[in-house]
């Protein structure tokens, strides 16, 4: 499968909210996917927006590796495969809490964002199904943050705290983020 150009954090797509899928079962659809589900494992990440390469729909792809969850305080908690379309979040409860999170878009960088504890997201499948999904922590986190991108938010903006910023490479000498950060 082809592995898709990565947008970085400047590209005009980044910024852009992204516009509806009208037809989840589209054959073009399902081609974006497969490259966007390529990408993202050639690339090791966490999960991948279709506005990251360049296509402004409103598509998600993303796993949990139970070895990533665990960084953030979850047991052994893991999430296959997922591919939503269409996403909505909403957040469940108040409760926040602060975490690194790193991004394809912004390579070699993380920093502290706060998310949600607790979300529900309601997606469509490549099929076209309507699905309910609760998640929280980690899951939730990669969630929050992939659909950022459908909405044109990168996670810098979402930094209350600019000295929690910054290369991967310079903050793991003090703090080891690259471990904890979401990759997507």
């Amino acid at each position: 499968m082809a592995i898709l150009k990565i947008a970085r954090m400047g590209h005009p797509v980044l910024s852009t909210p992204a516009a509806e899928v009208p037809d989840p079962t589209a054959p073009d659809v399902a081609r974006l996917v497969d490259a966007m589900i390529a990408t993202m494992e050639d690339a090791d990440g966490t999960g991948l927006a279709a506005p990251q390469v360049h296509m402004p729909w409103r598509i998600v792809v993303y796993k949990v590796e139970s070895e990533r969850a665990a960084h953030e305080g979850a047991e052994d908690v893991s999430v296959p495969l997922t591919v939503m379309v269409n996403p909505l979040v909403t957040p469940v409860g108040e409760e926040t809490n602060l975490g690194f999170e790193a991004c394809l878009s912004v390579p070699g960088m993380a920093g502290a964002v706060r998310r949600f504890d607790r979300v529900q997201v309601t997606y469509q499948t490549l099929a076209g199904k309507a699905i309910t999904l609760d998640a929280e922590g980690f899951h939730a986190r990669v969630i929050q943050h992939e659909c950022d991108h459908l909405d044109g938010i990168l996670y810098p903006s979402r930094i209350e705290d600019m000295s929690q910023f910054g290369f991967v490479e310079e903050l793991s000498k003090d703090q080891a983020p690259a471990e904890e950060a979401d990759d997507g």
